[in-house]
């Protein structure tokens, strides 16, 4: 893989990206606005603030936005944020429970079979979707439905899977009012598109030069605390945009396992990148355990960079590691030769599990 293209010609953009993806990059600030915007307005019953969990169903795409208020909630809450990835709903959904079903297409198998059983229980309920057979059931049993119309893949949609539903917490009294970090965030996301934006050379562009070190290699992210879940959205856009391997592990359970396994096989050890994904915010002995741990990767001669979160508040560091990952895959993409938006893989999964339905 030598003759790889030139990200600081335009043209490439156009022959390779035949989904759009770009342009969905593009909007992630203005997303953000609108869909916080949309969520203030939603029409929310006041009584779902009478629970003392949150259980958050879905999958992929939609899922990450449940990875990420939880991530925000876990130091802030005084409840459980949980979020389900399965066909079966967890056994504590009760009376109790405020129950946020979030699938893009409305489609989704798994989510589907989890909600339709949140639908027999006394829960409270919530859907965020932008249409099908999710929105018909919900609507079916008077259950509020957030829809946002967006035509994008799942993953590019992030702005509706997560910041709506970080504003329902804040206005059922679960988290501090996030308005203010909310515009920060925007303003940080607008500011960090036009240092990586496609048209910004690579002699001063960080996601085309960090894009650049991941080719060719196994890309393995790491973080902490309220960018942990960040490190599965870098891993996950990797998969899907980049079409690559990648895997992510997190602060400070790493240290006590992951460390001791860079020693074989040997020749793994040029194959693999390390991106370490830290925030300001992090206490001090998580940020000393980045330290040392650049140091065992050193010694162990496999490469490594740490990406830092830009702003002041958690929003904001989390979501500018976010869409500073989020381009770095679609500059990896365009690096192998391939549309960052089809996925093929999951088109053909999705469609032998249609046939075993019908066997």
């Amino acid at each position: 893989m030598i003759n790889k293209p030139n990200l600081d010609d335009l043209q490439v953009y156009e022959q390779f990206d035949k989904g759009g993806m770009l342009a969905c990059l593009h909007e992630m600030p203005r997303l953000c606005q609108q869909a916080w915007q949309m969520a203030m307005r939603f029409d929310l019953p006041q009584d779902y603030s009478v629970v003392d969990k949150v259980v958050i169903l879905g999958m992929g795409g939609s899922a990450i936005g449940g990875d990420l208020v939880a991530s925000l909630a876990v130091s802030e809450a005084k409840l459980p944020v949980i979020v389900c990835r399965d066909y079966n709903l967890p056994a504590l959904v009760d009376a109790g429970t405020l129950v946020i079903a979030s699938s893009y297409s409305g489609k989704t198998e798994e989510t589907l079979s989890s909600f339709e059983q949140a639908v027999e229980t006394g829960s409270r309920k919530l859907v965020v979707t932008t249409g099908g057979r999710l929105k018909s059931l919900a609507e079916e049993r008077n259950i509020p439905v957030f829809s946002f119309d967006y035509k994008a893949q799942p993953r590019a949609a992030l702005a509706f899977s997560f910041l709506p539903i970080l504003g329902f917490l804040q206005r059922l009294g679960f988290l501090g009012d996030k308005s203010a970090d909310v515009r920060e965030t925007v303003g940080v996301l607008q500011e960090l598109a036009r240092r990586v934006g496609e048209d910004v050379p690579l002699s001063r562009n960080p996601a085309k030069q960090l894009a650049n070190r991941l080719y060719g290699h196994l890309p393995v992210l790491y973080g902490a605390g309220v960018v942990s879940e960040v490190a599965r959205r870098w891993k996950t856009q990797i998969n899907e945009n980049s079409k690559a391997w990648a895997f992510y592990e997190v602060f400070p359970e790493l240290n006590h396992n992951a460390v001791v396994g860079y020693q074989f096989p040997p020749e793994l050890a040029d194959k693999i990148m390390v991106v370490l994904l830290r925030s300001a915010l992090l206490e001090q002995r998580t940020q000393l355990r980045y330290r040392i741990t650049c140091q065992l990767l050193g010694r162990a001669r496999v490469g490594y960079q740490i990406v830092d979160g830009d702003g002041t508040s958690p929003l904001s560091q989390m979501m500018s590691l976010v869409l500073f990952g989020d381009y770095i895959s679609y500059y990896l993409a365009i690096l192998y030769e391939i549309d960052p938006t089809p996925v093929k893989a999951i088109d053909y999964l999705k469609e032998q599990l249609a046939k075993g339905e019908g066997g």
